[in-house]
């Protein structure tokens, strides 16, 4: 039973016709009348006698108006219940890469929140995803990272995908590991000082639409055999803290987080490549007052850390 139709029949029966029911409802009358006959014929009753002076209820449709209008009602009872209670709800979603000068925006932003009812979503996912996540999800933020050659091929799909982009931060990769790794003891590291250690990699380095071959090719260096992919951020300071063979490569980090986890933050000399953080979200989005916040949050993360 589509409660549509009940509304057209609650309707017909409240006017007394089929065309006046039409005109109320915007509806095309052939439209109406085929949603009536269906409704009669999910119930497998008669709901409406039909008469050159129009619509009269049965007595099975009589019934069934009483049934339909306490329905209706409840309806709209509980429609009224949670839009209420929704309006007054403060909402915040955002999918990012994983950062921790975005984490770091991320826990001072929500020391913010007070003490009115609160929806908080925060993702920490790859590019490919987060797009996804505004565009078919309930998503309303996102910042995707990209190295800079790709700059022209992104900024050409978020346009042609409705999206609104402006820059975060654009910065080169450190790397990071246990302070008891022979690494950290080097004055210069170059990309054959890595050679036998192995890289904690992000498990979804993905850009939409390129080969994840190509992609592993760009973004990760061919002269590293072994590998840990993890998606969970902290499982990944846990084994760089755990395992002294370890590096990860990361945006700058705090010195607080490398404290807690024991880790210290090197240079390559050879890594000159330019990543970008891009924030982005549907063209005509209302950025809301928590939005807002976060971002102000976010700039302050940047200036601090990066």
């Amino acid at each position: 039973m589509n409660i549509l139709h009940v509304k057209y029949a609650v309707e017909v029966a409240k006017l007394g016709s089929l065309n006046k029911a039409s005109e109320s409802l915007c509806i095309a009358l052939p439209n109406i009348s085929r949603s009536i006959k269906e409704l009669e014929a999910d119930l497998n009753i008669t709901i409406f006698e039909r008469s050159s002076k129009g619509v009269s209820l049965t007595p099975q449709g009589e019934g069934f108006l009483n049934y339909a209008k306490n329905i209706l009602a409840q309806i709209d009872q509980l429609e009224n219940l949670y839009k209420e209670n929704s309006a007054n709800k403060q909402k915040f979603s955002i999918s990012v890469p994983r950062a921790c000068y975005i984490s770091e925006a991320f826990a001072q932003f929500s020391k913010e929140l007070g003490y009115g009812e609160a929806e908080i979503f925060y993702k920490e996912t790859n590019s490919q995803r987060t797009i996804t996540n505004i565009s078919e999800y309930e998503y309303k933020l996102g910042i995707i990272r990209y190295a800079d050659n790709y700059d022209k091929y992104f900024k050409s799909m978020l346009e042609e995908k409705g999206f609104e982009y402006e820059m975060v931060a654009e910065f080169n990769y450190r790397l990071i590991m246990s302070k008891n790794n022979p690494l950290a003891k080097l004055d210069e590291i170059t990309f054959d000082d890595l050679v036998g250690y192995i890289e904690i990699a992000h498990a979804d380095p993905y850009v939409p639409s390129l080969p994840l071959a190509k992609v592993k090719k760009e973004e990760l260096p061919d002269n590293i055999d072994r590998r840990i992919f993890v998606f969970e951020r902290g499982s990944q300071f846990d084994l760089l803290s755990e395992n002294y063979e370890t590096f990860m490569w990361v945006s700058p980090a705090p010195q607080k987080v490398l404290d807690r986890y024991g880790l210290v933050q090197k240079e390559c000399v050879d890594n000159k490549k330019i990543y970008k953080d891009m924030l982005i979200y549907k063209k005509g989005y209302r950025l809301t007052r928590l939005d807002k916040r976060f971002i102000e949050k976010l700039c302050e993360a940047k200036r601090k850390y990066l």
